[in-house]
Parts: C-alpha cells; structure tokens; sequence
C-alpha cells in the first residue's frame, strides 16, 4: 500500500483506491514550505475578518499549521475526529470519482504545491487549495453533510461523451501551465482547444449541470448577507488575490439557487459573479431540487438515452427493483415510452445493488435486451399479476409462450422460471427456445442460448455507474498524462538551500547561520527573489536587528521597480511583519 489507511479509508472501493498515491513529503522543497507559509500567513490574517467563522476555527481543528505544510498522516488523525479522511492524489481526477470520494467522507487533495511564480492563483489544484480551502469549513457538521450528499449524488450524474475529452482537455492545461518552461505557444494552443470545446458541448449533461453547483458553492460559494457575505468556497479561501477581489463590488453578488446550475465558468479567470447562500442548510435543499432533475430520480426515456449518449458504463433501474449494468446501445420506443433496450458487451444484473446469483458479467457478455412495459392489450403488468393471474396468462414453469408487449416487442419460448424479489414480484424470467422480434426484425434467436427477460413496467431511475461495484473492473484508470516534477538546475538547488537555511534558523534547528551572509548571497545570485528577503525581513524585525531590515527593504524596493508585478506580494508580506511588530 502506498499510503496509510485508517478505518475511513479502508471502506473505500478498490476502483477509488487507484487514484490514490503517497505525499512524499520529504519531496517538499523549504522554497515549498516558504509559499505555504506566506500564502497562509496572508489568508489567515485577511479571511479572520471575511471568512465563514468556521474556517478559523476549523484550521485548528483539521490539524492544518500555518507554519508547515500539511502532512496527511497528521491531517487523518485528527479529521477522523470529525468523521473525515484525506488522500493524495496527482492533479485533477474525474469528476465521477472526485465526488464519490466525498460521497465516503473522504478529502481528495492534490499534493503538489503551486510554484512561487504562481503564488496567487495556480489553475492545478494543490495542497493550498485542497488542504487550506476545502479541509477547514467541513469542521462546520452542516456543511460537512452537504459534501457528503453531494458526492452521493454527485457520482451518479451522467455525462456526455463530450465531459471527459473536457476534463482531459483542463487537466493537461493545468499540468503544462504549471510546469516551469512551458512555451507560451502550446499553453495558448491548449487554452484555445479547451475554448472551442466548451463553445461545441451540445446540450449540458447532468455531470456538468451539478459541476456548476460545486463549483459555485464548494469552490466558490459565498454566504450569509447579499451585502456583506462570507465566504466559504475553497478556490476562494487559498487564492490571495480572489478573495480580495471577491469582496469589491466589482464583482456581482447574486442570491444562490438552483440557477446556479446553468451558469458556467472558466476556470482560468477570476470569477465576474458569485452565489451567496443565506446558509448551509439551504445547500442541501437547493441540491435536491436538483437531484429531483435528473435521470437518477426521473428515470423514463430520457434517462436511457442519456446513458446511451453517454457511451460509459452505467444502470437503469426498472419498477420491480432489477438493475442492468453495461454500456447502453440501443432504445426502441412507444408513445413516448422505452420498450425495448440493449446493452453492448458485457453486462450484470442486479437488485438492491447486489449482483444476481448466475447474472454477472460473465452470463452477459456480449449484451442484454429485454423488453420493458405492458403486454399488448392487458392494463395488468406482469410484475402486477397474482399466481393465478400469470397461470391464466400461460406465464408459468414448463409452459410455451407468446407474449406481446406494446410497441411490437414480441417474445415466444420455453419459460423454463422466474425469479422473484423480497416482495415475491417476479423480476425475471428465462426462456429456452426463445425468439425474440421487433415488427420483422429479430432481435434474438434460440441458438444463443437461454433468454432472460428483465420485468418491469417502467425504467424509475438511470445513473452513472455500476449498480454493484463488484461487477466490473473499475481499476482500468490512465491518466493521458501526469504532473511535470521541476528538473532542478544547479543555480535553483542554490536557492533552496538558502530557503532551507533560513528555516532552519526560524526553527531553532540551527541558529549558527549569518543571515547577513545569506542575504549577500541572495543579492548577488538571485537578484530576483523577493520570498526569502521578507523572511529574512522578518527575523531582522523580530530580533531588533533595524539596521539590517533597512537593508532587506531597500534591496526589496529595487526587486519591485525591476518586477513591478511582484510589487504588492512584497508589500503585503512587509505589511504582515509591521503589523505582527505593532501587535507584539
């Protein structure tokens, strides 16, 4: 196992198990731990006044240090107190399996951390997204709640053929554009195939209508007051820019409903609008209003077809409660109503989401079809019929029969039994010397063997996935490409050993150093930093050193007018030593 479980996660499924991989957190650098601890240094002190009252609170409570990147042993020990767990992953994963992560209480969090360059705003998801922005508000038991919700239902929406070429399409721009040396050429060629493939996506499917809520509430949710909101959206909480920016009127505030649903966003840009929920509790009802939406729920003709356009693996439910699993082909139709539906290639039946004993994958290779609803002329559905109705219709052990459904669906064989739920409704029944036909068309034939027909009046419910995850394989995951690790060049080792020297000395583990030593160093090899200068600028200050803080500031003043886009994080990060001296 390449990381450690505990009772949380060892109730995860094998296929969610894949994604997992360990932190490795000796891999980050002390310039690593440097951007953590500015960018919490700068959120903590700023998002006290204009965060949810949870996120504070929750800091502490999620284990997560403003000093240290989090570890995700220490985090799981004190999230399981709360009910949660984290795992790492590598980058984005698919939406499907993000939220059924959440749907096990179970935080996904992308342990690479964003380079210095991109100290503000970093489109990868990383550990200060993930552990700073998502970890403190679940501390909150309503919000807490409504993750988890979310992730249930989250994981059963459908997508299109379209959503995954997308995700791919995002996560490789998130990998290159945070990846050092990457011309700006193949970043604008991938910035413009993901603009073309959102102005061609066609009709949105369930998986992107719920992204928009997640990404409107748990990235980038406000809450409280129309006029004086809080915010609870991770995206918001670790971006040191965006929840600044988040707060000017600049940037609309609209009341949160289920409209949020139908409102894209991009996520290479600050968001023009945002959503205030009046409280958590309206989350959650805003999210079954929509789970009431979608096919898992609704269920009929369009949920099938939703399925068949998706091409993925996924499950119609019929009304006596049998579950067929597999990659949906082909619906045939009536009056507006499914009557007939097939699989392509292998596929398992199940009820209650448990597979039937003799209906896996392996009696179902190559696809199942069955026909759905009533027969021909009879306002009695089979699933319906008493003991004595199915006699007097013929549907009985050992007898040949004809049945024919509405919609020219007709089935003719050997019923050789029936198998019944819980409730004794029959929810399927084999034939031997079956044929099956649709007006002149066959659909099957006695040499392939045993028929077996699925019962049920009406398709109540479809969703992505396997009823039973123990159907399938689930463990075929590739990532068409993976995050891009810094080829470190002798002048960059440099400087991190200056970072590593430096919090060293912070830390007490070794106070021999010359900070005056480093800094001439710092100055002459990497003019252009300006991170460790305020830490140096720190120390100076914490230890009455005046006259080398002089120094570090006017050194700092020359970085900016060389790099005026550094200019307000060196004055933020000043600001923060002044008012601590100020405080103290």
């Amino acid at each position: 196992m390449s990381y450690q479980s505990n009772h949380i996660l060892d109730k995860l499924p094998e296929h969610l198990k894949q994604f997992i991989k360990p932190q490795n957190y000796d891999d980050y650098s002390a310039i690593d731990q440097a951007v953590w601890r500015y960018v919490m240094r700068k959120n903590v002190d700023y998002l006290s006044t204009v965060a949810h009252e949870t996120y504070t609170e929750g800091l502490k409570k999620t284990g997560i240090s403003i000093d240290h990147i989090p570890n995700m042993y220490g985090m799981n020990r004190i999230l399981k107190e709360i009910g949660w767990a984290a795992v790492a992953v590598d980058g984005f994963i698919p939406p499907a399996a993000f939220m059924e992560f959440q749907a096990y209480n179970v935080l996904v969090i992308a342990s690479d951390i964003r380079q210095l360059e991109h100290i503000q705003y970093t489109p990868a998801p990383d550990i200060i997204h993930e552990g700073a922005g998502h970890a403190p508000i679940i501390a909150n038991p309503e919000y807490a709640e409504y993750l988890r919700r979310f992730g249930e239902i989250g994981c059963k929406a459908i997508s299109s053929a379209k959503d995954y070429e997308l995700y791919d399409a995002v996560r490789h721009l998130s990998i290159i554009k945070e990846a050092p040396g990457t011309p700006q050429k193949e970043i604008e060629k991938a910035e413009k195939e993901i603009e073309a493939l959102q102005q061609n996506m066609g009709e949105p499917s369930e998986m992107a209508l719920i992204r928009n809520l997640h990404w409107w509430t748990v990235e980038y949710g406000l809450i409280g007051e129309l006029e004086d909101p809080k915010i609870y959206g991770a995206g918001l909480l670790s971006s040191i820019g965006e929840s600044a920016w988040c707060m000017t009127d600049e940037v609309k505030k609209i009341p949160y409903s289920i409209e949020a649903a139908d409102t894209s966003f991009d996520i290479t840009k600050p968001q023009p609008q945002l959503f205030v929920t009046p409280d958590f509790a309206f989350l959650s009802q805003v999210l079954e209003e929509f789970a009431n939406t979608m096919a898992l729920r609704k269920g009929g003709l369009s949920g099938v077809k939703k399925l068949i356009h998706a091409r993925e693996l996924g499950t119609i439910e019929l009304s006596t409660g049998i579950q067929i699993s597999g990659t949906f082909g082909r619906i045939i139709e009536h009056e507006g109503k499914p009557v007939y539906i097939q699989t392509n290639g292998p596929t398992a039946l199940s009820y209650r989401e448990k597979e039937l004993v003799g209906h896996s994958t392996q009696h179902h290779p190559d696809g199942f079809g069955t026909p759905i609803g009533k027969l021909k002329g009879i306002n009695l559905a089979i699933e319906d019929m008493s003991p004595r109705d199915l006699k007097a219709y013929n549907i009985y052990e050992g007898e040949r029969v004809s049945l024919e459904f509405e919609g020219k669906i007709k089935v003719t064989g050997d019923i050789i039994t029936g198998t019944r739920n819980l409730r004794g409704e029959i929810i399927l029944i084999t034939f031997d010397n079956c044929t099956v036909t649709y007006k002149d068309e066959v659909l099957f034939q006695p040499e392939h063997g045993f028929y077996n027909m699925a019962v049920g009046d009406s398709v109540v419910s479809a969703f992505n996935g396997p009823a039973d995850l123990n159907s399938f394989n689930l463990i075929t995951h590739q990532l068409s490409s993976s995050t891009i690790k810094l080829e470190k060049s002798k002048d960059y080792l440099q400087l991190e050993r200056y970072y590593e020297q430096i919090r060293h000395f912070r830390e007490g583990i070794n106070t021999t150093i010359s900070r005056n030593k480093v800094f001439k160093e710092l100055r002459e090899n990497h003019p252009n930093d300006w991170l460790l200068s305020v830490e140096l600028y720190e120390l100076a200050n914490s230890n009455g050193d005046l006259d080398f803080a002089r120094q570090i500031k006017d050194h700092l003043q020359d970085v900016k007018n060389r790099n005026p886009q550094f200019g307000h994080l060196i004055d933020d990060g000043l600001a923060l030593v002044d008012q601590e001296l100020v405080k103290g």
